[in-house]
């Protein structure tokens, strides 16, 4: 691909990632209501399908620092959505597990989430939205497995 091409497709997937990107969560906020963050639900969710993680898994997953997590959870804690358990072999290790209240709320949140993006999937096409899905993966799976791409940025 030449390097104007390149560039195009750059300026394009920049513009339609900002503009899906912050409508879409400013939709979700409000569909979420007060209950939690759109940060603490992504957190409640990625702890619910792990079943279990530390905050350090949490923070590389998320790419953040690990006091940014460490604040998450204590809100999360505090508001009984997320239990802190030590592991059993070794005291110093402490996991974080969804408590019950926090998969229920977090099961009723994902089904807003899922009506509202519903409404908006609809607009396409079976074949294109299967399309767009696993283009977006295989732009995930790049992004995150070093044995897929060996682009280091400068």
């Amino acid at each position: 691909m030449e390097h104007g091409e390149l560039k195009s497709i750059i300026q394009r997937y920049e513009q339609a990632y900002f503009t899906v990107n912050r409508r879409l969560n400013a939709l979700i906020r409000k569909d979420m209501g007060e209950e939690m963050t759109l940060d603490q639900y992504s957190t409640i969710r990625y702890v619910h399908r792990r079943g279990r993680c530390t905050s350090s898994e949490l923070s590389d997953a998320f790419c953040v620092g690990k006091s940014s997590i460490t604040a998450i959870i204590t809100r999360l804690v505090h508001k009984r959505l997320i239990e802190r358990v030590p592991d059993e072999a070794d005291r110093r290790v402490m996991y974080l597990s969804v408590t019950e209240e926090g998969k229920r709320l977090s099961d009723e949140v994902e089904k807003r989430i899922q009506e509202l993006l519903a409404g908006y999937m609809v607009q396409f096409e079976g074949k294109e939205a299967l399309a767009f899905i696993e283009t977006f993966e295989k732009l995930a799976k790049v992004l995150t497995d070093p044995a897929e791409g060996s682009y280091e940025p400068k």
